[in-house]
């Protein structure tokens, strides 16, 4: 059932872990950083909480006001959630939070990384060239689709299918994550099938080393 708990604190702080503060309530909000989100997808990616608590957390955080619920125009007609202006001004307390995190120690395994983790980092640390061409990617992450475009230096990301794309690139997101950490390793990624790539090869190179240093070269 939500929870209507508080901490009875008229502090600023204590009265924000009010409205945020419970259990998955945060990794709720980090989902949908990247744009709305369908309940189904919402639960796949916290795979570690039950539906009801899923529901339960969307619920407080409508009656809140952090996100909202809206149904998709035809012909997709389903119900997303996304977060409301207010809600978004949770983005650069949550992405710093996660910079304090990386110094946690991993938990045991089996962990998991989901998709939007990737694709954040991936939007914090990319640097591209500024003077390179507009570039649209197709990014497919354990059988969801993602539109990354790249220009004037940044980069934007967002759900779903691009008109068109320069490349694309076909992966999970644990290997996406390692594909950051080392470009170099796309050849033999790609060799042992755990990545396939369609388009110009150089683009894709150039988003991936965006990660790695500043304005890569070719």
């Amino acid at each position: 059932m939500p929870t209507s708990r508080s901490y009875g604190d008229a502090c600023g702080i204590a009265r924000a872990l009010d409205v945020v503060g419970e259990r998955w309530a945060l990794l709720v909000v980090r989902e949908l950083l990247l744009g709305p989100e369908r309940f189904s997808d919402l639960r796949r990616a916290l795979s570690g909480a039950s539906s009801n608590l899923v529901a339960d957390r969307l619920r407080e955080l409508e009656g809140r006001g952090v996100l909202r619920r809206r149904r998709l125009a035809a012909p997709a007609g389903s119900w997303v959630y996304e977060l409301t202006d207010w809600g978004r001004e949770l983005e650069p307390i949550v992405l710093a939070l996660g910079g304090w995190g990386i110094r946690v120690p991993l938990p045991p395994e089996p962990t998991t990384l989901g998709a939007t983790s990737v694709l954040l980092f991936l939007r914090a640390s990319a640097r591209p060239d500024p003077a390179a061409p507009a570039t649209t990617y197709r990014l497919e992450l354990d059988d969801r689709v993602w539109t990354i475009r790249s220009a004037s230096g940044r980069i934007d990301i967002r759900p779903g299918e691009p008109a068109a794309a320069d490349a694309s690139l076909r992966t999970d997101p644990r290997t996406l994550n390692a594909l950051l950490g080392d470009p170099a390793t796309l050849d033999a990624f790609v060799s042992d099938g755990s990545v396939v790539t369609a388009g110009d090869p150089a683009a894709l190179r150039r988003l991936l080393w965006a990660v790695a240093s500043p304005f890569p070269a070719g």
